[in-house]
């Protein structure tokens, strides 16, 4: 009888454990793509400020 139990709360838990998983592995896919593309976008701006700086300082 108590096999059975275990059995059946492991089986119970399981489709929750996974679709918890998958959620994760998602969300964290997503936040690190905006983190590097933030990253991205930062450093292409210092390069487009410094480039409208040069050319001002030229003027």
């Amino acid at each position: 009888m108590l096999e059975n139990f275990w059995a059946n709360a492991a089986f119970s838990l399981a489709p929750t454990l996974l679709v918890g998983l998958i959620f994760w592995f998602i969300m964290r896919g997503i936040f690190r793509a905006d983190r590097n593309e933030r990253k991205a976008y930062t450093e292409i701006e210092a390069v487009e400020r410094a480039k409208f700086e040069k050319e001002r300082a030229a003027e």
